[in-house]
C-alpha cells in the first residue's frame, strides 16, 4: 500500500483555493479554517454508504415504497461560511429544498448528516463536525461504526445533540428521521450478507 499523501501545514485560514488543489484521491474539507484531507473510503466504508443510499434513498428520494419529500445526496459538499465540510450522506426536506442548486456545492444545511466513521476520520467527525452541524441547525445525525457495528442516531435539541439510541449487530430498526422505512443492519457488514 502506497503512503497516504502529505498536506504542507498552512500557517494561515485554509481557503478554497488550497481545497481545491489537494489530489483528487483525497476527501479535502475545511473545517473551522483548517484543510482536513483523508483518503477516498475504504470498500467497507463505501458498501456502508451505498446500502443506506439505497435503504433511505428508494423510499425517500424516489418515493419508492415510501413517502418521499426527500433529497438523499452522497458526499455533497456544503458551504457553512469558511467550513467546507463533506458529509458521507446527507439529506434535505424538499419543502424547504425544493430544487438542488445548479452547483458543485450547497450552503443551505441539510436536514440530515450520516457520517460513516473511519480511523482516520472518527476524531474529526465526532468532534469539530458535528460542532458545526449543530451551529448550522442540522436537525438528525447519524453516525455509523463498521468496525463496531453501530448505528447512533442524533437529534438536536436547544442547539446540542442528544443520542437517541445506538443500534448494533443484525438489528432491524426505526430511525430518526426516517422511521417510515425499516432498515436492515445486517445489510450495512459486507460480511454478514448472504
Amino acid at each position: 500500500m502506497e503512503p497516504m499523501p502529505r498536506i504542507p501545514p498552512i500557517d494561515r485560514p485554509a481557503t478554497y483555493e488550497d481545497l481545491m488543489n489537494v489530489t483528487d484521491t483525497m476527501v479535502a474539507e475545511i473545517v473551522d479554517d483548517e484543510l482536513h484531507a483523508s483518503p477516498r473510503p475504504a470498500l467497507r466504508h463505501a458498501n456502508v454508504t451505498s446500502s443506506l443510499g439505497v435503504m433511505i434513498g428508494g423510499p425517500f428520494h424516489h418515493g419508492r415504497g415510501g413517502p418521499g419529500g426527500w433529497w438523499i445526496l452522497f458526499e455533497p459538499e456544503l458551504h457553512f461560511g469558511r467550513n467546507v465540510l463533506v458529509p458521507d450522506l446527507a439529506g434535505w426536506r424538499r419543502t424547504r429544498l425544493p430544487r438542488l442548486p445548479d452547483a458543485a456545492y450547497c450552503s443551505v444545511f441539510p436536514d440530515w448528516v450520516c457520517e460513516v466513521l473511519s480511523p482516520s476520520t472518527a476524531a474529526l467527525d465526532r468532534s469539530k463536525k458535528l460542532a458545526i452541524y449543530a451551529r448550522e441547525q442540522v436537525g438528525h445525525a447519524w453516525l455509523v461504526d463498521p468496525a463496531a457495528r453501530t448505528l447512533e442516531v442524533l437529534r438536536l435539541e436547544a442547539g446540542r445533540w442528544t443520542i437517541l439510541v445506538t443500534h448494533a449487530g443484525s438489528e432491524v430498526v426505526r430511525a430518526e428521521p426516517f422511521i417510515e422505512v425499516e432498515l436492515e443492519l445486517a445489510s450495512l457488514w459486507a460480511d454478514e450478507r448472504a
